[in-house]
């Protein structure tokens, strides 16, 4: 693949080697005490860049893992709370949005009411499913504990309808399984079989706090193990889940009764007000046959012990501290290497989030989110798309025909920046104090939950946010063909309003890219302008882009993450072609932008060094062993370190910048590298 002539006019004005070179200028954009310069930057560049981060942050023990990315977090959680604190200062009229986020994060606080309430607010619940004994009830029930934030046996939701984006519509998805990805139960590996025992003894805990005698205990644990196991024997694996084609199988509602006859599919629907569904879509459609003929195999006892297990951990967290803590030893401990609870502030700052995002949100923007941000950030967007304009035009591989439409889909991005221009009403939300936490929290799971199935046949709202104005993060949405950047992550190290061009490239700039990519990695290039699942590629160059992801993936499925675990170059697949094209994207941005310019280093680094250090930054992290291996097995992001150094060794812009050369490990010969966008 030819890549864009803009190399020659960059080394002209850089400075190579890992050494600072001599400058005048000083900015703490690019913090020298983060870096680690006894290691050269041609053997890790991760170690080169971040080492000094990651010597003066160690993993706290309330989190797993500890990166660029928690700092910002834990600003942002500060700032909320002194929101609250300040709402608690006045007078707050019962129904208004103060109260409901004051008393809900107050109750969370209250450790001596919760402890004295222990399992008595799910008590009458627990004794409503352990009296039912019908198909019909066990179907409503479920129906309800969807609901209520739970997810036995399976998930409903409401969407885009992927070949009709403009339209809504009622979609099935796997679930059920509380350890969330099907290889804790089939894997026979020794790190899985201890994770399982871990998981059993789990069950069997909360069964123990909720009152079952030890016999009783025992019994449930093995109907509720047996259960899970059986789901994930038909679940799709996590590769498979990706494949959009493959996870659309809309039917009329009348063929897909015809196919189920173990779950009461009417009574379940008719708990939900879905009595008139037309159309459905079952994603996984195998798991949801499996599903169903595995329920009408079940007993009652046997479901009854399923249904009040999932009853038991929905609710755990929001119990006294016993439920919290058996809770904690396995998703925490076990699972993730986490050595304490995080502080109860931070978990009643959390639900309070989750049940009031917007209106948090409201009040976060407020106070803390600068006008002129979104201002620059408009101007970066538009940059970047021009920029990707430009890689379109310049593939070689790809035909006239396929370039203009992908030109079209770039042109039609719906832009997000900040937090949304109308916000979402809380008025049908009641926050009651002299209910119990669960109460109040199982009021708020059900609040959304209706809000979502209000959506059922009616068109897609493009202007609603899929995340709170306040979340480090960022999405691509690949129905309605939008990019949204919050205003959370608008800030230092992604965001600087007072740094060098080459920083907010770096940062801000590549994450930029990194989102518009995603709206042409390999399953984000499946669905066209509009949000539509459809196939707007030739053969052949559908063919061309297959080859290179291919070769992508195998670049990270050699990575080795821990001991003998590789990484999963197929599953993080969409991730690592955005985070490449981010990093393309956003420097050819950055280098059109400073054309003409006379650029001088800085702290004694160059423009292009200063670029790749702001890259590497975001992702200075340290992370816990068991975190390592949970995160490889569930999460379609590759791990910090290797969203640094295995992006980067694709990239001959960067061995310019520092000097590397064969002779260095991180040097990729560039026939092994792949470009894609």
């Amino acid at each position: 693949m030819k890549q864009l002539l803009i190399l020659p006019l960059v080394a002209g004005a850089l400075a190579t080697g890992c050494a600072p070179k001599p400058g005048a200028e000083k900015s703490l954009a690019i913090d020298p005490s983060n870096m680690d310069t006894t290691v050269a930057c041609g053997d890790d560049f991760y170690e080169y860049a971040c080492g000094g981060w990651i010597k003066k942050n160690p993993l706290k023990p309330e989190y797993a893992r500890y990166g660029s990315f928690d700092v910002l977090a834990e600003n942002n959680q500060k700032q909320m709370r002194e929101l609250i604190d300040e709402l608690e200062k006045a007078e707050n009229e019962p129904g208004s949005v103060a109260q409901k986020v004051g008393d809900l994060y107050k109750m969370g606080l209250d450790s001596v009411r919760l402890n004295k309430e222990g399992v008595s607010p799910i008590s009458e619940a627990l004794k409503n499913i352990a009296s039912l004994d019908d198909k019909a009830a066990f179907a409503s029930l479920v129906a309800q504990m969807h609901k209520e934030g739970s997810s036995p046996f399976f998930q409903l939701y409401v969407g885009a309808d992927e070949k009709n984006s403009s339209m809504n519509i009622v979609n099935l998805y796997q679930s059920g399984m509380s350890m969330g990805d099907r290889d804790y139960y089939l894997s026979e590996d020794s790190a899985n079989v201890k994770i399982r025992d871990a998981y059993k003894k789990y069950i069997n805990e909360l069964f123990t706090l909720a009152g079952y005698s030890a016999e009783k205990a025992a019994v449930a644990e093995k109907n509720v193990m047996n259960i899970e196991t059986a789901l994930a024997k038909v679940a799709f694996s996590r590769e498979e889940t990706r494949n959009p084609l493959k996870n659309y199988n809309k039917m009329p509602m009348s063929d897909f009764l015809k196919q189920m006859n173990g779950f009461d599919w009417k009574s379940y629907f008719s708990a939900l007000g879905l009595d008139s569904l037309n159309e459905i879509n079952p994603n996984q459609l195998p798991f949801i046959k499996g599903m169903d003929a595995l329920v009408g195999g079940l007993t009652s006892e046997e479901i009854r012990d399923y249904l009040i297990f999932k009853q038991i951990n929905t609710a755990s967290s929001y119990l006294s501290d016993d439920f919290v803590q058996a809770r904690f030893d396995f998703y925490g401990k076990v699972l993730s290497g986490q050595q304490e609870l995080k502080p109860r502030w931070k978990r009643s700052l959390s639900v309070t989030d989750g049940a009031l995002g917007e209106a948090l949100g409201e009040m976060y923007v407020a106070k803390y989110f600068p006008p002129e941000a979104k201002e620059r950030m408009l101007k970066l967007v538009e940059n970047l798309r021009i920029s990707l304009g430009e890689h379109i035009d310049s593939l070689e591989w790809m035909s006239a025909e396929t370039k203009a439409k992908a030109k079209e889909k770039l042109a039609a991005f719906y832009v997000k920046i900040g937090y949304p221009d109308k916000w979402r009403d809380y008025s049908g939300l009641t926050i009651d104090p002299k209910k119990s936490y669960w109460d109040n929290v199982r009021e708020a799971a059900i609040f959304e939950s209706d809000y979502m199935l209000s959506d059922v046949n009616k068109p897609v709202d493009k202007t609603r946010w899929l995340m709170s104005p306040q979340t480090v993060n960022a999405y691509y949405n690949p129905t309605t063909n939008e990019i949204c950047f919050p205003a959370g992550i608008l800030q230092p190290p992604f965001f600087y309003m007072d740094a060098d061009d080459a920083v907010n490239y770096g940062g801000i700039g590549v994450v930029i890219g990194h989102e518009m990519t995603h709206g042409f990695d390999d399953q984000g290039r499946q669905y066209d302008k509009d949000g539509n699942l459809k196939d707007w590629w030739t053969a052949e160059d559908a063919k061309q882009f297959n080859l290179r992801a291919d070769k992508l993936a195998d670049q990270y499925s050699s990575i080795i993450v821990l001991d003998t675990v590789h990484a999963n170059g197929r599953f993080t697949l969409g991730e690592n072609i955005a985070d490449h094209g981010g990093l393309r994207v956003s420097y050819t941005a950055f280098k059109n932008a400073m054309k003409g310019q006379d650029l001088k280093p800085i702290d004694g680094f160059t423009p292009d060094q200063r670029f790749y250090l702001a890259y590497a930054g975001l992702w200075a992290q340290n992370i816990r062993d068991e975190e390592i291996l949970r995160l490889t097995k569930i999460d379609p992001h590759s791990l910090g370190k290797w969203r640094v150094n295995a992006a980067l060794r694709n990239l001959e812009s960067f061995f310019q910048a520092f000097g590397i050369t064969e002779k260095d490990p991180m040097y990729m010969k560039p026939e092994d590298r792949v470009t894609i966008w």
